[in-house]
């Protein structure tokens, strides 16, 4: 198969098994797919392949893109699991359970018209629409689905498909992802203004512990895209209240800035700023500056490449991080593996050029032109382990071999719960703690001067620590002929760099090498392409790291072990073919994992060498994922087996059906604006919609928790959802408008249990202008609104749920 490009997006693993000298391996092809899909590969499979294909396609938005993918797999597992007498469904509340032995063929229908539904709504208006609007057709035909059949009708697996659509769309609606307007932000301003790469130094740079765009002629986004007349603002910073998967709402801190409330889950704490008393903020970007000489295959250093050297790396905590990295040679603490683990045998050595590795990994991992993204990335690895020969499809590990439908219902929800959580978790600390990229602070601390030596010259205490060899200032000494500076005279007094010398000396990138040399510190670059830079949105802390991480846990829990089948996960990079940025490799070489948190290691690592996170990002989000993976995949879990409701935890609701359980299945509606401001109690009230969508029935009861004891407070209702704001003398968000006062009779009164419960009458909700009944097909909206005093008097509100009744 050729291999024609150097980014993941188009060369993570296509998984094949090589047995050879007893070692099982792993070789990975490109995910653009040149390769046919597996024979009978469900329609669960097939779908999401065209998704990740959609994502290729459109404008590389990491987190909008995990957003698609979790809620086109929460579609496909509700599909299967609607069927089934023991798994719970997420979002649809109808049960189809059967031990029909037709069921794997409806399940099948359903699935396809869902997905279709959704893939329809998300991508219309993409840029790939073009392309990919009649695949989506044409796969409805090739699978013998009826494509016309739009019925939400009665319970063919045709209209339960279309119901999910539906339900799934309604949910997005109501996300706080603001996708009516195309997730675009409605709060966050920069405070610096653009830096211009194309120019010496960082002389906009206001503070340096925020944030910084860039002002580029043209823009070419990570999925190939011109975007012109500059830079993208800052994507998603305020991703944290966007509905997630596994993530708790008492797991949360909330931080007010601007106007807008913060919501920051798993919460790492503010980065090192510029006066950090450890000096960590200039520790980390000058490490940056220093892999950054690295990357020139010419060098000399050659590294063992192989597991027998790299990997097998403990996860460090944050005071561990010091010792972690290799400050000056590149790389972890991890000694690589004795044998490897699954076979038992040794690994064979691979030498190649350290500048070869480093620059291999910084694109391997990168997002290039038809990127899936890195949420995306890891359904291609999941969706190639599963097609390994070796490979058995046990959930866990464990337990009876499963069908391919199966498979994928079950291991797409878990992954893509995961990937949803990493970016709502990630996004959220990036929007709250708003931190600046390597090319900002190092131009920045370069133009102050260096800080290291009072009597020497440019000296600042504020600049830039100097390191020998890798960071120096410019010296009529260092300038004289045959001197390292000597190309640099003229500019005695500056702050010098060994680094990548960047895509100032490439013009053509299929034969040039820029090479590693002295340049000036305030033209550094990250190893990028020039209409790229770094990713338009702050670094701290790394999404790569998140995703990584937690996609490795969830591929750990799912297959029932931490190693790739036999042990190792190759792909092959051939010589002078497999970078795109410039000519290289100069050798052959072979990315190789033992396990999937080496790749995820290895991936966070890519980060550092291709300049664009610190370290300080990248621990963070390691730690960060680690937890998020393990939550997704036991929530995950506990819906396989029935037992997610029951085990959510007591609502305080109102049992409804009369089954003897407060459980949160008996809830309707998805929560917006959530979660709330903490009340005196600690925590933010929570309120929970119960009962029948169905109008008819007319059946529904509104109950808010953990609220203030003896509080007076009563319900809103509306049918608008409003821009929220913090009304006078009170401390959370309003987000209804036009609404009417006292849904479930006017006033009511918290008792020493801290909740309000009230039946609705849906033939006469109030309204801003009194009463109405609500009629099928109507989306209404409820928040509770309640008096405290945190310390003093005021008022606060709950969440706010929207629920659209049929």
């Amino acid at each position: 198969m050729p291999l024609d490009s150097c980014s993941l997006h188009k060369v993570l693993p296509r998984i094949l098994a090589i047995v050879a000298a007893g070692v099982a391996m792993v070789s990975l092809a490109a995910p653009a797919r040149s390769a046919p899909l597996p024979q009978q590969a469900s329609d669960a499979r097939q779908w999401n392949e065209l998704l990740l294909e959609s994502i290729r396609r459109d404008f590389a938005r990491p987190t909008v893109h995990a957003r698609n993918l979790y809620h086109m797999s929460l579609a496909t597992y509700d599909a299967w699991a609607t069927y089934d007498a023991t798994a719970e469904t997420v979002l649809f509340r109808e049960d189809h359970a059967t031990t029909s032995p037709q069921v794997d063929l409806w399940r099948s229908e359903a699935i396809s018209h869902a997905c279709y539904g959704i893939l329809k709504a998300r991508f219309a208006n993409s840029p790939g629409a073009p392309v990919m609007l009649p695949r989506y057709d044409a796969l409805m035909d090739s699978l013998g689905w009826d494509r016309t059949n739009g019925s939400t009708t009665g319970n063919s697996p045709a209209a339960i498909g279309n119901r999910i659509a539906q339900n799934v769309l309604a949910y997005g609606n109501a996300d706080n992802s603001n996708e009516a307007n195309d997730h675009v932000n409605q709060w966050y301003v920069p405070v610096n203004q653009a830096l211009v790469p194309d120019l010496p130094g960082n002389p906009t740079l206001v503070d340096p512990n925020r944030w910084q765009p860039l002002a580029l002629q043209y823009y070419i986004d990570q999925s190939g895209n011109v975007v012109t007349l500059g830079y993208p603002e800052f994507l998603s910073p305020e991703w944290g209240i966007v509905s997630h998967w596994a993530l708790s709402d008492d797991d949360v801190t909330i931080h007010e800035r601007g106007g807008f409330r913060y919501w920051t889950y798993k919460d790492p704490g503010p980065p090192p700023s510029i006066d950090d008393a450890l000096d960590r903020y200039r520790s980390g970007f000058e490490m940056v500056s220093i892999w950054s000489a690295h990357l020139d295959p010419a060098d000399g250093v050659m590294i063992d490449a192989s597991p027998a050297s790299i990997g097998n790396a403990p996860l460090a905590t944050s005071a561990q991080t010091p010792s972690f990295y290799d400050y000056y040679e590149g790389g972890d603490w991890g000694q690589g593996y004795a044998t490897n683990p699954v076979t038992g045998q040794p690994y064979a050595p691979q030498m190649v050029p350290r500048g070869d590795y480093a620059r291999v990994l910084a694109e391997f991992w990168a997002d290039g032109p038809h990127s899936e993204t890195p949420p995306g990335h890891w359904f291609v690895l999941l969706n190639d382990v599963a097609d390994h020969p070796q490979f058995t499809k046990r959930i866990g590990g464990a337990g009876p071999v499963v069908n391919d439908l199966e498979w994928c219902a079950k291991a797409y929800l878990a992954m893509a719960g995961a990937m949803q959580d990493s970016a709502v978790a990630a996004w959220g600390v990036k929007g709250r703690y708003d931190y600046l990229r390597p090319i900002s602070a190092i131009r920045y601390l370069a133009d102050l001067g260096q800080r290291t030596d009072p009597q020497a010259p440019s000296y600042h205490p504020d600049g830039i620590n100097l390191h020998p060899g890798y960071v120096e200032v410019v010296t009529a000494a260092t300038t004289a002929p045959g001197q390292r500076h000597a190309h640099l005279a003229g500019n005695e007094g500056k702050v010098a760099l060994r680094a990548w010398r960047g895509p100032a000396y490439i013009f053509d990138p299929l034969t040039d090498v820029a090479g590693v040399d002295w340049i000036l510190a305030e033209n550094w670059w990250p190893y990028q392409r020039p209409t790229f830079v770094t990713p338009p949105f702050a670094g701290y802390v790394s999404g790569h790291s998140t995703y990584s991480r937690a996609a490795a846990v969830v591929m750990h829990q799912l297959t029932g072990s931490p190693y790739f089948p036999g042990g190792m996960g190759e792909y092959h990079c051939p010589q002078n073919s497999f970078l795109v940025f410039e000519e290289g490799p100069s050798v052959d070489v072979v990315l190789q994992w033992a396990s999937y948190y080496d790749a995820s290691d290895q991936c966070s690592l890519s980060r550092i060498w291709g300049g664009i996170h610190p370290s300080v990002d990248d621990l963070p989000g390691r730690q960060m994922g680690q937890e998020i993976g393990t939550e997704a995949f036991e929530l995950a879990r506990k819906y396989w087996a029935g037992s997610a409701c029951d085990s959510a935890g007591s609502l305080a609701s109102y049992d409804l059906d009369g089954n003897g359980v407060l459980d949160e299945c008996e809830a309707i509606g998805w929560s917006f604006c959530s979660p709330g401001v903490p009340n005196s109690s600690g925590l933010p009230a929570t309120l929970t919609v119960l009962g029948s969508r169905t109008v008819s029935a007319n059946q529904v009861m509104l109950g808010a928790r953990s609220l203030p004891a003896r509080s007076f407070g009563f319900f809103l209702a509306s049918p608008f959802q409003g821009f929220p704001f913090t009304p006078a003398t009170s401390q959370g968000s309003l987000c209804l408008a036009a609404f009417g006062i006292g849904a479930g009779g006017g006033v009511l009164n918290s008792g020493g249990s801290g909740t309000f419960f009230a039946p609705v009458d849906l033939t006469a909700i109030p309204t801003s202008s009194g009463s109405t009944s609500v009629l099928p097909g109507q989306t209404w909206n409820f928040q509770a609104w309640y008096r405290d005093a945190n310390p003093a008097a005021t008022t606060n509100l709950s969440n706010a749920v929207t629920v659209t009744f049929e």
